[in-house]
């Protein structure tokens, strides 16, 4: 791969028109180069690109294409997306160990990247509703009388999701971001970082040649983009990841100023790993913090942003930390190529982020840190074919532990070598440790391996407002635990100050961040066709069909069933609690129930008022309904006594397919009030129903 490496933009694959060989674009391309040969991989140019137009085709073109599809249709193409990757990903591997990665540390890029696409597309199928528009929160009532309401809505935004991203995760980085925006609707404009570049391509060709993605949804810019804010505007969003300068001097930008861009960021972050006060060597929570230290040194060669760079350890326990730290670095970690056998870590992504690394080194030390574990020189390396020889070619560094004798050096809290590289400095006090965690100015994460409860919480209290995440380490969770430097899907992935205080994950939450939320305000007949789900006072049928014989494709928001009403004796609370074991005093004790602030006296179960209910509204034979789903939102409003009676009102509220079944959920607003109209119930019945009615017999 030496030719110009393409870009995809207007929905075709694009490179400069001069040839490599002569003209402005062989002038300003770079070359890219293997991480440990030194080969030529790729050569990166977008002279001539029209960017404009690419950010353009996306507000359009993959606007149109995003906006005819529901949150529930998006999530099904992410999960396809994801298997097709996943039948291509050897190409993915074979590729990502030019870049200096291992199988293990490709399998954290490329599978992590693909598991990211499954997850999402799974909460967003179970965590959002089979429409276009995601209503947050309640009702509010805005009248007495019911007839003006509020609630509010998120829609998508109407501009593109740019990705500036880095060069350690080409895979992940691209789809931690590009899954939440698909989903909301929002389609992406991908800069991946030169020196990684091409895995990008490559997996976004695969998803191109998977014919899966919607038109205009998804675009690759594989070079430079020096006049990209120039070109953005409300709408659009950008989400940077890399060094906090870079990221201060892009938000300086007017678009994001004053032009209404959303602009967030994932920058350096010097995150910490505290052990302890009980963990004292011989625990097992001094073990699990020792291996989870090499393992972030050294997975992607420490080119991590989420990698332990201060190791915070009571101070008699630091001798004790840098030995094991040294004993289990020469048992565990094999400098290499990372197509040679036996390997664990490989170089770094370029010499140059080699050279970078050594020159923040130097800064460490200058400020007084000791090199207590590993070397400044060049490291001997295995090669291809077993060869061991010293590295002199190639973007090859050593682990490195620097020992800080001085807590409150600033080098120690500020300056961070983005390789395989961490200090250790120690503590007196769990407030002391705080505190040092706190010097770091915001990170991603931090971690804490303790078994005492007391120590976490006494931790937890002083560090949680600085970090994004922070992972309790002890016995009970080493083995299960996904590690101090593995963000999930599920959970937020960003952190305050430093490190950026953008949330690139963090399940729906980041779905939204591609979403306005607006309030709305109308009638109750208005909000039901803005939100696809029915308000009281809205209008509704009742009478001839009961709603239970209709299918999804028959039911419409409004489908009601009012019931006739039934009356209760004291015999039937007896009876019932004497069956269901529920013999609680409210119910069988007219004395200490009428001493009981809330009741008259003797009152029935709300449980039974509820089985009542079904019975009530139900239709007993066979059609579209085919189970129950559950209750939710119950509560119980105002007693009912003996002689009482109750009836219900039961309106179709919410109705979604699901995409890959044949049937749906039906959301059913249910009302019991009683002989004096009074509320005595409110709760939603959840229903599993046909999409179709089923054939009938011959």
């Amino acid at each position: 791969m030496t030719e110009i490496l393409p870009s995809y933009v207007n929905g075709a694959w694009w490179t400069p028109t001069v040839p490599v060989s002569a003209g402005a674009a062989a002038a300003s391309a770079t070359e890219v180069r293997d991480a440990s040969t030194g080969e030529v991989v790729a050569r990166v140019s977008t002279e001539g690109l029209d960017l404009g137009a690419a950010l353009e085709y996306a507000r359009t073109i993959g606007q149109a294409s995003l906006g005819e599809l529901t949150f529930h249709q998006r999530a099904v193409l992410l999960k396809q997306m994801a298997l097709a990757l996943t039948e291509r990903k050897a190409e993915l591997y074979e590729l990502s160990s030019s870049t200096g990665a291992t199988k293990q540390d490709s399998w954290v890029d490329i599978d992590g990247g693909i598991g990211v696409l499954f997850a999402y597309s799974g909460k967003g199928r179970r965590e959002m509703p089979n429409a276009k528009v995601y209503v947050d929160g309640g009702v509010e009532s805005l009248s007495k009388d019911g007839s003006f309401l509020g609630r509010h809505i998120y829609t998508r935004l109407p501009g593109v999701a740019v990705q500036i991203n880095a060069f350690n995760f080409p895979v992940w980085g691209s789809l931690e971001k590009f899954a939440p925006a698909f989903l909301a609707g929002v389609p992406t404009l991908v800069k991946p970082a030169t020196p990684t570049g091409y895995l990008a391509e490559a997996f976004v060709r695969i998803l191109v040649e998977s014919g899966l993605l919607p038109e205009g949804s998804l675009q690759l810019v594989s070079g430079s983009v020096p006049d990209l804010f120039d070109h953005l505007r409300l709408g659009d969003l950008v989400a940077f990841t890399g060094s906090a300068s870079t990221a201060e001097k892009l938000r300086a930008h007017d678009s994001v100023q004053t032009g209404g861009v959303r602009f967030t960021s994932e920058t350096d972050s010097i995150n910490a790993s505290v052990l302890g006060t009980d963990a004292v060597a011989g625990t097992p929570e001094f073990d699990a913090y020792v291996k989870q230290l090499v393992v972030e040194m050294t997975t992607k060669a420490g080119q991590k942003c989420t990698a332990i760079r201060r190791a915070i350890v009571p101070a008699a326990s630091v001798d004790a930390v840098v030995d094991a730290v040294r004993a289990r670095i020469a048992e565990r970690v094999v400098v290499g190529d990372p197509r040679a056998e036996g390997v664990t870590m490989g170089p770094l992504a370029s010499v140059a982020q080699r050279e970078e690394v050594l020159r923040q080194v130097a800064k460490l030390e200058a400020a007084g840190g000791e090199l207590v574990v590993g070397s400044t020189h060049a490291p001997t390396v295995i090669r291809v074919g077993g060869e061991t020889a010293e590295a002199s070619d190639g973007a090859f560094v050593a682990p490195m532990l620097l020992r800080f004798a001085d807590a409150a050096s600033p080098a120690l809290h500020e300056v961070e070598a983005f390789g395989p590289v961490a200090s250790i400095v120690g503590y007196e006090s769990l407030g002391e440790a705080s505190e040092l965690v706190a010097r770091g100015g915001g990170s991603l994460v931090t971690s804490v391996a303790t078994h005492d409860p007391a120590v976490a919480v006494a931790l937890a209290s002083g560090i949680a407002a600085y970090n994004g995440r922070v992972l309790f380490l002890d016995r009970d969770d080493a083995r299960s635990s996904t590690g101090h430097g593995s963000p999930l899907p599920n959970l937020v992935h960003g952190g305050p100050g430093r490190a950026g205080g953008g949330e690139e994950l963090g399940g729906i939450r980041a779905v939204l961040h591609h979403m306005q939320r607006t309030a709305v305000q109308g009638s109750p007949e208005m909000l039901t066709a803005l939100t696809g789900i029915w308000h009281q006072g809205a209008a509704s049928q009742s009478g001839g069909v009961h709603p239970f014989r209709k299918s999804l494709a028959e039911l419409r928001l409004g489908d009601q069933v009012v019931s006739a009403s039934r009356t209760v004796t004291l015999e039937d609370i007896e009876t019932f609690a004497e069956f269901t074991g529920d013999t609680f005093y409210a119910h069988m004790d007219e004395e200490a129930a009428a001493a009981n602030p809330f009741f008259p006296g003797r009152v029935a179960h709300g449980y039974l008022l509820v089985s009542w209910a079904a019975g009530l509204f139900v239709d007993a034979a066979p059609g579209p309904v085919l189970a129950n789903y559950g209750l939710e939102n119950l509560r119980f409003i105002t007693p009912v006594s003996p002689g009482d009676s109750i009836r219900v009102e039961l309106t179709a509220k919410q109705i979604s397919p699901r995409e890959t079944d044949d049937y749906g959920e039906v959301r059913w607003d249910a009302v019991l009030k009683n002989q004096n109209d009074e509320l005595v119930a409110t709760y939603d019945v959840l229903t599993l129903v046909a999409k179709e009615q089923a054939p009938q017999p011959a």
